[in-house]
């Protein structure tokens, strides 16, 4: 299950569960304010992050655990 990280791993900038996002198959996470093709961190393809369903939210929440590195 995917975790739903919480950040932008290049920015910071918070990412709610139902925001726009990139992932990477490592689940690296960033905003689409970056316009990347690739994931910095492990090079591989960058795909739009699914949404959860709210009542999967609830029952599976979204992690709390930030990645960004200032």
């Amino acid at each position: 299950m995917l975790e739903m990280r919480p950040d932008c791993e290049l920015c910071g900038r918070d990412l709610l569960p139902g925001d726009d996002a990139l992932i990477c198959s490592f689940e690296c996470t960033f905003c689409t304010g970056h316009a990347l093709t690739a994931c910095p961190n492990c090079g591989g393809d960058l795909q739009r992050r699914p949404t959860r369903p709210e009542p999967m939210l609830t029952k599976y929440p979204a992690s709390v655990v930030r990645k960004y590195a200032a």
